[in-house]
């Protein structure tokens, strides 16, 4: 759980959650625009509003799908060696 915060404490400020990404740095704008967070916030938020963001949604479970893919391996190996 520890590990899991160092990761998700930075991406939640290096996203569209807090501040509007036009009003950043333009390096920091190309980072934002295409963090796992920033997709899924403006998914939440179209949603929310209710719209329906396609777009959002569909690269919010691409990025889920591809960190399952990386981390799920990882963890059973991880869990199976104990």
């Amino acid at each position: 759980m520890g590990v899991s915060m160092m990761v998700l404490f930075p991406l939640t400020f290096l996203s569209n959650i807090f501040v509007d990404p036009k009003t950043m740095p333009g390096w920091l704008q190309v980072f934002v625009n295409n963090s796992p967070v920033t997709h899924l916030t403006t998914a939440v938020r179209g949603l929310m509003a209710g719209e329906w963001p396609a777009s959002a949604i569909a690269w919010s479970l691409g990025w889920a799908a591809l960190l399952v893919l990386v981390f799920g391996p990882v963890t059973m190996r991880l869990y199976n060696r104990k």
